[in-house]
């Protein structure tokens, strides 16, 4: 079985419509979304998920999607998928309206709810790339986690075109900011180092676990100042100064293997980080 799908409160098929073509998730991007991984057959930090879901959704305008009609949908389809799915995802839209951007009047809207699981597998290691693009951190959705996904989608394909499978972005005052489905983490100076919030990344769980995990080994991690991670520390990572990692729910912690075409090694720091996450993870599906 590839895919499993719930919407509307019951299994759907593959081939069968869940979405109407006037749904504002389709026609404006307007909706939220999280991604999970998938551990022995359970979503991983679901909890975690459904709180940033809801802060997202409160954050584009949306209704509180309902929590136990989701955790339910998620049990539907793992069970129904069985022990090869590797990651669910879950969409909530603002359901039918207009054409245009404006929504239906307050309290009319009927949200769409699609949960999946699909399988999934993780590399031990990244390749990324620059992209002359940036991330807006005044930007009316920065933070949320929206299915308006355009700008990831160029800026994944300017970076596959060149042989990696992320691409990273800077903000508009030249920080280092995030990439287009996850979190990054330099080491330098014998630090791991992640962006703040302010820098317009998303607050990504795989994260938010890191920080908190590193931190209780003893191991030196924190977010860095504003304007500590210039863009310019990628030139370090080139240069041997520095390493990088990634973050996030389909890789977990993940050294950088290939930045810009160039093999660059992985920092201990960040190795130690993937295995202590490996090993975290492991011990609480749902922390």
């Amino acid at each position: 079985m590839s895919i499993v799908i719930w919407s509307g409160g019951r299994l759907r098929g593959e081939d069968e419509a869940v979405v109407t073509a006037v749904d504002h998730g389709l026609t404006v991007g307007d909706g939220v979304f999280e991604t999970c991984a998938v551990h022995d057959g359970r979503a991983f930090a679901l909890t975690r998920h459904l709180r940033r879901l809801e802060r997202s959704a409160t954050g584009l305008g949306l209704p509180a999607p309902d929590e136990d009609e989701i955790r339910a949908a998620v049990a539907a389809v793992l069970e129904a998928g069985g022990p090869e799915m590797g990651r669910v995802r879950i969409t909530v839209t603002a359901g039918p309206g207009p054409l245009g951007s404006n929504r239906l009047p307050a309290g009319s809207e009927r949200p769409t709810v699609v949960v999946v699981a699909a399988p999934a597998s993780t590399a031990r290691t990244a390749r990324v790339a620059r992209v002359p693009w940036v991330r807006n951190e005044r930007s009316a959705v920065a933070g949320l986690k929206t299915t308006s996904y355009a700008d990831n989608v160029v800026a994944l394909a300017y970076a596959a075109e060149r042989g990696a499978d992320e691409a990273l972005f800077a903000n508009t005052v030249g920080d280092l900011c995030e990439g287009t489905g996850s979190n990054v983490v330099v080491e330098v100076g014998g630090e791991l180092l992640t962006p703040p919030l302010s820098s317009g990344c998303l607050a990504g769980i795989t994260r938010e676990l890191m920080l908190e995990w590193c931190a209780a080994d003893g191991m030196p991690v924190r977010e860095s100042a504003p304007g500590e991670l210039r863009m310019e520390v990628l030139d370090d990572v080139l240069a041997g100064r520095a390493q990088l990692a990634l973050t996030s729910s389909t890789r977990n912690v993940q050294p950088v293997a290939n930045l810009d075409g160039t093999d660059v090694g992985p920092g201990e720091l960040s190795v130690q980080a993937q295995k202590l996450f490996e090993t975290r993870l492991a011990d609480d599906v749902d922390p």
